[in-house]
């Protein structure tokens, strides 16, 4: 995360027409899940949290905007969403509904993007975010009900998503691909990667607004293969069973048999 605001702060930070409720609800979720959770960690007052892992202290007014930020992070944090951000290893995103607008993507704090950019999804609804990922379509044509029912999930919930690539870079925004070979898999010299992203929803129906945070990770296929056999296994059968568009979508139709050969072996 330090990279990316060096690199462009603007690059992985965007917002567009969050309301003050949105903004305010999910900095006081944000602040006091790190408290109750997390007390090794994070320690401080209603509106104080001491960092023991960024060794950064920060201040909100009763509203949760930031007042004041004892760190020396450059660029300077911008606000109270910003500077928690900072503090945790999840991505994050905002989706905020109206009566009149509809629903729309209001903030995004991406510092690990799998191949998309912040400022292409900024602003846009659930259907034309997802519109490139294969199979989506019975899920975007319900696209209202799905952000009704996270903006519900007040409990919250969890799913995982996963795909495979040639090494464990974070930060595969579009611009950066141009200078790697991401999804480039070479046989003679063979390394491939599972990414996964352990992503939530939180639902804050006063403030007509969901939280979507992605925690990635990463398995490497070469221990996978000789520790863990099973899984290996199962890796083998959910490449070789994918669709056509998922395999495209994935990045993996020029190296799928040769990906599955070096599995296998």
């Amino acid at each position: 995360k330090l990279a990316a605001r060096s690199e462009c702060f603007e690059r992985y930070v965007c917002e567009s027409n969050l309301s003050c409720d949105a903004r305010a609800a999910v900095a006081r979720f944000i602040f006091d899940r790190l408290r109750h959770e997390h007390p090794d960690h994070f320690v401080g007052g209603e509106r104080e949290l001491s960092s023991g892992l960024t060794h950064e202290t920060l201040w909100f007014d009763q509203n949760m905007n930031l007042q004041r930020a004892e760190s020396e992070i450059e660029p300077a944090y911008r606000d109270a969403l910003d500077a928690l951000a900072g503090q945790i290893q999840e991505d994050i995103a905002i989706i905020t509904v109206d009566d009149l607008k509809g629903h729309w993507l209001s903030y995004l704090h991406l510092c690990f993007p799998n191949h998309w950019a912040a400022g292409e999804k900024i602003g846009r609804s659930f259907a034309e975010i997802h519109a490139q990922v294969a199979g989506i379509e019975p899920i975007n044509h319900r696209a209202d009900l799905h952000v009704k029912t996270m903006v519900a999930a007040e409990q919250g919930m969890v799913r995982f998503a996963w795909g495979v690539g040639t090494d464990d870079l974070l930060n595969h925004h579009p611009q950066r691909d141009a200078l790697t070979s991401a999804r480039s898999f070479d046989p003679c010299h063979p390394r491939a990667f599972v990414r996964i992203e352990r992503q939530t929803m939180w639902g804050f129906p006063i403030a007509r607004a969901a939280l979507f945070t992605i925690r990635t990770s990463f398995m490497d296929c070469a221990l996978l293969k000789r520790l863990n056999p099973p899984m290996r296994d199962a890796l083998i059968a959910a490449i070789e069973s994918m669709p056509p568009a998922s395999i495209q979508y994935k990045g993996l139709s020029s190296c799928q048999e040769s990906l599955l050969d070096w599995l296998r072996r």
